[in-house]
């Protein structure tokens, strides 16, 4: 049975055309503008799991990474990394810190899906 899984990017259109790709799939999508946001509703929600955009005002995702790490509650819950700094992010240093995986933009719609999956441990 697909899950919950959390959004958190500060593009809106971002939100919206992933969320509606995962929700077309039967997920619950719940969504976040920013990484304060993000790590509130990580924490009341508990999803089962998080795509985290990398760039963002205030607090990037890295941080936002470190911190759901940090936290009893919600460090167990997978995050993959959204990113379209190609040149400067390796998906390695996002394991490193904790991260399932990582995605750069633009991406095909089948690699969200394959990654989503393959990060609850579907379809196997």
């Amino acid at each position: 049975m697909p899950g919950k899984i959390l959004i958190i990017d500060d593009e809106p259109h971002i939100l919206l055309l992933v969320g509606s790709r995962l929700k077309a799939n039967g997920y619950e999508v719940i969504t976040a503008l920013s990484g304060e946001q993000g790590l509130k509703r990580a924490e009341g929600e508990k999803p089962d799991l998080i795509l985290l955009d990398y760039v963002m005002p205030e607090m990037d995702g890295e941080e936002v990474l470190r911190r759901l790490k940090a936290a009893p509650v919600t460090e167990a819950i997978p995050v993959i990394m959204l990113t379209a700094d190609v040149k400067n992010v390796k998906t390695q240093d996002y394991k490193v810190r904790g991260a399932a995986d990582c995605i750069f933009k633009p991406f095909p719609p089948e690699e969200l899906l394959g990654k989503v999956k393959q990060s609850l441990g579907e379809g196997h």
